[in-house]
């Protein structure tokens, strides 16, 4: 498919939009987030308290890649979720009722995700689903909880352009992440990009997003590849990546294909020191599966970070060594997948009783302290208010944060380069291009 052309849009509708994340081209530092956070101790409105059946547990399903190539992220995701849960029914559980976790595994695979996704909600009956990673997964489990009018809470950062009643975003909306990520290389590295991803909706979502923004910002792209999910057949993206000569590399790989770019360009005599990397999906425990010696110095950009310091985050950190040993590292997708559990609960308790339907209409404005801070979900969207950090990877798995928002930022799911329709057309498009699917296939 070809890329489509950037819109035309005024550069002071850009600029207003990184003035809310405290960012901008001529100079450093975080300001102001911009809209003030509101925070609510009730529920949300429309929703009421009503009396719940006691006894038996509440069944809730995990639906994530414990196999494929995604299992390299998704397992841990699984792990902080299954915390989650211990912990609420530490605190006594929900309404008096222990909660009980199913887990399925989706293989790296949307069509079993989907079936999956069916069979936890048809025939194990469980209130709620925590999961998914890609965004080839989460779009075909949609049509799933919107035909069964049921809930997945979705714990990874992605590409917007989507907003469900029946789902729940606790990861990072592209305001969150890719944006100020593109603007935050510009200020502080160079204007010339070359993007690489993976061959699905995230990746070239991102990239469309990452086009409007550099054009209007007065940089320049330089080169785009892609690979299929899982492949190693790095040779010519790396090559490409020599002879543009990019001052910055944006990286939409996913799952295990990152080891074999990584160690490409290398080999290549790429290093952070002449042209950097920003990751959008390599955190904490994809560091330490890749193996920080070929990543020291290149860069990412989440909501969270393990070198958040907070009390909460101490007590998230001690609590997963606990349960799965002292040498764990966790990332960001992992507290946003264990916030959401807590988010839920909240919910849960509000209502009354832990229906679908009851605990859905108490989600919105939800917060809750998290390891990263205050988070909050946003009644209109769905989406949480989340703080923004850049962070550059050090040699001990871990990173240096060096640049935050100090505030909650509120998620935009829909970048205003673009009017809703024109996004939606490009999705659209994008997935007749690939015979209907959100990935693009192997033949």
């Amino acid at each position: 498919m070809e890329p489509s052309a950037p819109p035309s849009i005024p550069r002071r509708t850009i600029l207003r939009g990184l003035g809310a994340l405290g960012l901008t081209l001529t100079r450093g530092g975080a300001g102001a987030a911009g809209a003030a956070l509101s925070l609510l101790a009730g529920p949300g409105a429309g929703c009421s308290s009503l009396p719940s059946k006691r006894g038996r547990a509440i069944k809730v399903g995990i639906l994530h890649s414990l196999s494929g190539t995604m299992a390299i992220s998704e397992r841990a995701v699984c792990e902080a979720t299954q915390l989650g849960i211990a912990h609420i029914n530490a605190a006594g559980g929900v309404l008096g009722r222990a909660v009980t976790a199913v887990v399925a595994d989706g293989r790296s695979d949307e069509s079993t995700f989907a079936s999956q996704a069916r069979r936890l909600i048809v025939e194990d009956e469980v209130v709620a689903v925590f999961g998914c990673w890609t965004s080839a997964c989460r779009k075909t489990v949609r049509s799933v909880f919107e035909e069964l009018d049921h809930l997945l809470i979705y714990p990874v950062q992605y590409e917007g352009l989507e907003q469900s009643p029946n789902i729940v975003y606790t990861g990072a909306a592209p305001n969150q992440q890719i944006i100020p990520a593109v603007a935050w290389s510009m200020q502080h590295i160079g204007k010339r990009f070359f993007i690489v991803g993976s061959d699905y909706v995230f990746p070239r979502t991102a990239s469309e997003i990452i086009r409007d923004y550099v054009t209007a910002l007065g940089g320049s792209l330089v080169g785009e590849e892609y690979l299929l999910l899982g492949s190693e057949d790095v040779a010519d993206v790396v090559s490409n990546i020599v002879k543009a000569k990019p001052d910055v590399i944006l990286n939409t790989i996913n799952g295990d294909s990152n080891m074999a770019f990584f160690r490409a360009l290398r080999e290549r005599g790429i290093w952070p020191q002449d042209i950097p990397t920003m990751s959008f999906s390599i955190a904490e425990p994809e560091l330490r599966s890749l193996g920080t010696n070929h990543l020291v110095g290149d860069y990412a950009t989440w909501t969270y970070f393990q070198a958040v310091d907070t009390d909460e985050n101490r007590r998230f950190i001690r609590a997963f060594r606990d349960r799965y040993g002292a040498n764990q590292v966790v990332g960001d997708p992992m507290e946003a997948a264990y916030f959401g559990t807590q988010l839920w609960a909240q919910a849960a308790r509000q209502a009354g009783r832990p229906d679908v339907t009851a605990v859905r209409r108490c989600m919105g404005r939800q917060s809750y302290r998290a390891p990263q801070g205050i988070v909050y979900v946003d009644p209109d969207t769905q989406h949480t208010w989340k703080n923004v950090r850049v962070g550059r990877i050090r040699d001990d798995d871990q990173f240096d944060i060096v640049w935050d928002s100090n505030e909650p930022i509120r998620p935009e799911p829909f970048p205003l380069t673009r009017r809703r329709e024109q996004w939606s057309q490009f999705l659209a498009d994008l997935y007749r291009s690939w015979g209907n699917r959100w990935a693009r296939p192997a033949n």
